[in-house]
C-alpha cells in the first residue's frame, strides 16, 4: 500500500507569528527537556514520537488550522506530513529556527 504525500505548506517565522495570532493552534513536537527550557506561549506539546497516540486527545478537531514547529523545522515537517495524511485539513510547518520566534516578536 502506498501513501500519497500531501504537500504541507511551509512558512517562515514572520508568517507563522501571524498565523498563531490569527487563530492557528500551535503544536510543539520537541522533546520534553526542550519544551521545559522554553516554549511558545499557548502552544500544545506532543513530542514527535508520541504524536500517533496523543494527537486525537490534544487536537480532536481535524478541521482546525494547526501550526507545527520544532527547533529547526525538520521534526515538525515529519509531524505535519503525518497530520496531513491522518486527515487534518489545514497543517502548516514553521520552517525556521525557533530562536527567531522571540526575536521577531512572537509570544
Amino acid at each position: 500500500m502506498t501513501h500519497s504525500r500531501t504537500p504541507v505548506r511551509e512558512v517562515g517565522t514572520q508568517d507563522a507569528i501571524g498565523l498563531a495570532r490569527g487563530g492557528y493552534t500551535v503544536l510543539d513536537v520537541r522533546e520534553k527537556a526542550e519544551w521545559d527550557a522554553g516554549h511558545i506561549a499557548g502552544a500544545h506539546h506532543v513530542p514527535l514520537g508520541e504524536l500517533p497516540e496523543r494527537v486525537a486527545d490534544v487536537l480532536p478537531d481535524r478541521e482546525a488550522p494547526i501550526l507545527v514547529h520544532c527547533l529547526s523545522g525538520a521534526r515538525s515537517a515529519r509531524a505535519a506530513s503525518w497530520l496531513s495524511q491522518a486527515g487534518y485539513r489545514e497543517v502548516v510547518n514553521l520552517r525556521a529556527h525557533l530562536d527567531e520566534w522571540r526575536t521577531k516578536g512572537g509570544p
